[in-house]
């Protein structure tokens, strides 16, 4: 299939990678696991083992009420936590035909809506954050944008920092799918859409 490049001409892609069905669940269990990969899972709260205190009975077991062993059960104010989150793994597993199968997905139904922007080369002559936005506005890549260039350049990448719009710049090591979601347009030059091409197909 082609590709139209803007201001040059068609570029030729493989269907397997841009051609593609959209896979909505699957497309959702990548990126919920791309996700959780990311969280530290750390959180560790105080159960009653791990309490610091005495564990001496304060009471006579009979005669006063309801029976209880020491003030580190969960009841008392400044005991244990019942049901204490402990530190975890929140990955799951995505093995490579998966991973690959959704990024293929959420690019072909960019395409498909006319939200992937092929540029023969996108750089800016200064860190200018207004050169960009006029760049962009060119492409008509409104709203949240991510740029995927082969080698990520120093002045295109300080022009994005200031936008709030530019969701990231990066090269094609750095695409991943939560950044392709979030994304209203993605501008890719021509360069990174043969490496990406290459990469999935």
């Amino acid at each position: 299939m082609e590709l139209n490049v803007i201001g040059a001409s068609p570029v030729q892609v493989s269907d397997a990678v841009f051609g593609v069905a959209f896979r909505e669940g699957l497309v959702h269990q990548v990126v919920v696991a791309y996700r959780n990969a990311g969280r530290a899972g750390t959180k560790a709260q105080l159960n009653h083992t791990r309490m610091s205190g005495t564990t001496k009975k304060f009471k006579k077991q009979k005669g006063g009420g309801a029976r209880h062993g020491d003030y580190r059960a969960p009841i008392f104010v400044g005991g244990a936590r019942a049901f204490a989150a402990q530190p975890r793994d929140f990955a799951q597993k995505v093995n490579r035909k998966m991973y690959r199968g959704a990024m293929c997905s959420m690019l072909a139904e960019l395409n498909r809506q006319g939200r992937l922007k092929v540029v023969a080369d996108f750089s800016v002559d200064a860190p200018k954050t207004r050169t960009l936005i006029g760049k962009l506005d060119a492409l008509e890549a409104n709203g949240r944008t991510l740029i995927v260039s082969q080698a990520v350049d120093e002045a295109l990448f300080l022009a994005a920092r200031n936008n709030p719009n530019i969701i990231d710049v990066v090269d094609v090591d750095g695409l991943n799918p939560v950044a392709l979601v979030a994304a209203d347009h993605v501008v890719v030059t021509v360069d990174a859409l043969k490496k990406i091409e290459e990469w999935l197909a």
